[in-house]
């Protein structure tokens, strides 16, 4: 593990090596690349953070691979309660004929995210493929993904073309909208991200895409996604029950 990964918690690194162990167990020689980024690697991890990792393999894969990969990832990743200090861990499985060449919307092979884990744990596998978010997780990969195996990540990573870029942020929209009630803070952070990429066509961190957004806003509003960050960077409590009709109306509005 190298570079900024080195300055991660020696709990941190405990799990990315877990993580590359389990991926070079299961996918032996397909596991062609694996990349950490986000904010790892970019603005420093917050409180909540995840570990965000991308998997390159050089084939589909098969379902009983994809069992054994969430399986191995349930006891590596934090669960909801848990007192130590893991962190959550998403992982986010591509095969590399499938993203080039290029073409929108790509497929995915696997996506582990806590969110999922009691769907995960029942022997489902609820993510969407084809996945327009694909386009904008690979595009932040590319930019800031540090290699924990394989070679640099633009070998594998093609440039995503401005206009698919733009086309996966609309397409997510409704998606977001429909899970508010559930994950208030994500998702107005997640909706300040989408509107800072397509107006300047880079990625942010949460936090700095919510600065942009508030700095934009009429003065009455904003009060939200002010919460939003200041929950996100651990300076207030992840509480929403007094604001989910405010959430409810800015992101909409955003």
């Amino acid at each position: 593990l190298i570079g900024t990964v080195d300055l991660l918690a020696e709990m941190d690194q405990t799990q990315l090596a877990a993580v590359v162990q389990l991926f070079r167990h299961v996918l032996g020689d397909a596991a062609v690349g694996g990349y950490l980024f986000g904010s790892a690697v970019t603005s420093g991890l917050r409180p909540d953070s995840d570990l965000d990792f991308l998997v390159i393999s050089s084939r589909r894969t098969s379902g009983s691979e994809r069992r054994a990969l969430i399986d191995g990832l349930l006891p590596i990743s934090r669960s909801r309660g848990d007192p130590t200090d893991r962190r959550h861990v998403e992982v986010t499985v591509v095969a590399r004929p499938a993203i080039q060449p290029w073409h929108y919307p790509p497929p995915m092979e696997l996506q582990y995210g806590d969110w999922w884990r009691r769907e995960f744990e029942a022997g489902e596998q609820p993510w969407a493929s084809p996945n327009p978010d694909l386009a904008v997780l690979l595009t932040a990969a590319r930019a800031e993904g540090v290699p924990l195996f394989g070679p640099p990540i633009a070998e594998f990573v093609d440039p995503i073309p401005r206009d698919d870029l733009g086309r996966a942020m609309h397409d997510v929209i409704p998606g977001l909208i429909e899970n508010l009630d559930d994950d208030v803070r994500n998702v107005l952070l997640t909706l300040a991200r989408v509107l800072f990429t397509l107006e300047t066509g880079a990625i942010a961190a949460k936090d700095v895409a919510a600065d942009w957004v508030i700095a934009r806003l009429p003065d009455d509003r904003g009060e939200a996604l002010r919460q939003a960050r200041a929950a996100y960077l651990g300076d207030e409590d992840d509480s929403w029950d007094a604001a989910i009709r405010a959430s409810m109306a800015e992101a909409t509005a955003l």
